[in-house]
């Protein structure tokens, strides 16, 4: 079998079986011989934020000279992005090999009457195949959706567990209101093990700090006070920490997202919990000022971002940073149509000057209709309002009018995703045809 034909199969896993009982997970982890077993563990769950806090976590336990695996969710371009050892995607080679290892696993469950693991559940298994076979003494792990129920909550004792900032999102999954969401969302903590949580509102921090309080488990609430946003500077955000055993010196992230300090900051609290006075402070710094995030408020070219922003709190967290920059904007938005985008849209007319729009369609069946999202962008602006029928098109028209303004780019992670696929192939071509 060729990667090729292990990914499409993947993608088709959908087509042919449907979401597992939690336990269903420990069965299938069973079968892959427990490859949680002696890890350490810290799960992280949230609305946004949560893919931040892991790739943060992974940096600093790497300068902390540990060894560690990665899995996150979604991936923008290639499935690999998924499953990180050491800082480094799994090569090609590599994940053909775990998927022909976890396919034979699925076909002597089902040969014992147990159904086939859905498409996350299948990449999961994958990934705590290849951490099992590397050896490494950590594992960070990204819930997919949810927590109570999502097939990373399979791990019974996790070192630590974190849930970043609640908003609306799945609703017709999670519920419709905030309490309902971080219910869902607290559904990874497990009894003693200490929880680390990003202030959000009181409703969800109440939910929190309730099940944290049934299950016994250490809760510590991390506000809006543990930092203060110093700046953006040169394509940086600068922080200072509230607590001494940062240090006095500024904290910065290669990033301008007015959001991400406080992500870092979540992580950076966990890695205190872990290390307490062995950690490397100075070493976490370094690394954190180097972390770049792909499709959470990137810039891909000189001037244009791209942010995954998909939900309205996102939005709201996105226009912050932009008001922060003080400058010229255009917007390249697209979305799926399960989303409450007219709030999302709202949001940007009301919030941002921008001084045009551009409406794309992705390359998914979910892709909400142009004509819709135009309507409703015209209902809420006097601004122009472009559809283009491609990213590749939208993109291409957004940079010829670009002059000293910014262009920001959001609203799906398929978006996300189709643009940084773009930009890839054309510096591969560019690279290709060598200097002039």
């Amino acid at each position: 079998m060729t990667y090729e034909e292990a990914t499409r199969y993947i993608l088709n896993i959908p087509k042919f079986t449907k979401k597992n009982k939690p336990e269903h997970i420990s069965r299938f982890l069973e079968y892959l011989g427990n490859p949680q077993k002696e890890r350490k563990i810290l799960h992280v769950a949230g609305t946004n934020g949560k893919g931040s806090v892991c790739v943060y976590l992974s940096t600093m336990l790497l300068a902390q000279k540990k060894t560690v695996g990665l899995f996150v969710s979604p991936h923008l371009i290639k499935m690999n992005e998924r499953i990180v050892i050491n800082g480094k995607q799994v090569s090609d080679e590599t994940f053909l090999q775990l998927f022909e290892y976890v396919l034979d696993i699925t076909e002597k469950m089902q040969e014992a009457g147990l159904p086939h693991p859905t498409f996350f559940e299948f990449l999961f298994g994958m990934a705590m195949t290849a951490f099992a076979r590397t050896g490494v003494e950590y594992i960070v792990l990204e819930t997919g959706l949810g927590g109570r129920l999502d097939a990373t909550n399979s791990i019974e004792k996790p070192l630590a567990t974190a849930i970043t900032s609640i908003g609306l999102d799945h609703t017709e999954i999670l519920g419709d209101t905030v309490e309902k969401i971080a219910f869902e969302k607290a559904g990874i903590i497990k009894p003693g093990v200490p929880v680390f949580y990003s202030d959000t509102c009181e409703k969800s921090n109440r939910v929190i700090e309730n099940e944290a309080d049934m299950r016994g488990a250490p809760c510590k609430k991390i506000g809006k006070d543990a930092y203060e946003i110093l700046g953006i500077r040169d394509k940086h955000i600068a922080f200072s920490c509230a607590n001494a055993y940062y240090g006095n010196t500024a904290w910065t992230l290669n990033n301008i997202g007015t959001y991400q300090p406080g992500n870092a900051m979540l992580a950076m609290e966990i890695m205190r919990f872990i290390f307490g006075s062995d950690g490397k402070t100075d070493a976490w710094r370094e690394v954190l000022s180097q972390v770049k995030w792909a499709g959470r408020m990137e810039e891909i070219l000189p001037g244009v971002y791209v942010d995954g922003a998909h939900n309205v709190s996102a939005v709201e967290n996105f226009v912050r940073s932009v008001q922060m920059q003080k400058k010229e904007n255009i917007v390249l938005f697209s979305v799926v149509r399960d989303k409450n985008y007219e709030e999302m849209i709202a949001c940007l007319c009301k919030k941002l000057k921008t001084d045009f729009y551009v409406l794309t369609r992705i390359e998914n069946e979910r892709g909400a209709s142009m004509d819709e999202l135009q309507n409703i962008f015209n209902r809420h602006t006097d601004k122009p309002v472009i559809i283009k029928e491609s990213a590749r098109e939208a993109l291409q028209y957004v940079l010829k009018r670009q002059r000293d303004r910014e262009i920001y780019c959001l609203g799906s992670l398929y978006l996300a995703g189709e643009l940084e696929l773009i930009i890839s192939e054309t510096t591969m071509l560019l690279s290709s045809k060598g200097p002039h």
